[in-house]
């Protein structure tokens, strides 16, 4: 079953709020599907094409004054398997996660675009920067 979010949980993922992803589906950028007297629902595939167009990486060396935890909540935004190894892209508000893990994992997992995910970081040496 494909992967829909209502407003609030795709502002979430997005790093926006409410109202900007309401202006959006007013406007045409990002389609909803509205049923009876239900809450609009967006795509998941929807939602993951414009997680991708909202952040472009940082120029090198540019930073910001904070740190991320350690959990990133976002939507899968690309998967790309081979016959062993899968390749995971995940959007989490400004920052692009990238995992490879075991195609096994990644199909388990029912990792596709559009899926929320959550990606933990765990690292035995991390850098932190202010800009």
């Amino acid at each position: 079953m494909a992967a829909s979010y209502r407003i609030a949980e795709a502002a979430e993922l997005l790093g926006v709020s409410d109202d900007t992803v309401r202006r959006w589906i007013d406007s045409g950028r990002l389609p909803a599907r509205r049923q009876g007297g239900a809450p609009a629902q967006v795509a998941g595939a929807d939602l993951a094409r414009v997680a991708t167009q909202l952040h472009d990486a940082p120029e090198p060396g540019a930073t910001r004054s904070s740190s991320a935890r350690n959990r990133l909540t976002g939507i899968v935004t690309r998967v790309v398997r081979d016959t062993v190894m899968a390749q995971v892209e995940i959007q989490a508000g400004p920052f692009r996660v990238v995992s490879l893990m075991s195609r096994e994992a990644a199909d388990e997992l029912g990792l596709d675009v559009g899926v929320r995910a959550v990606a933990t970081v765990k690292a035995t040496q991390v850098s932190v920067d202010v800009g």
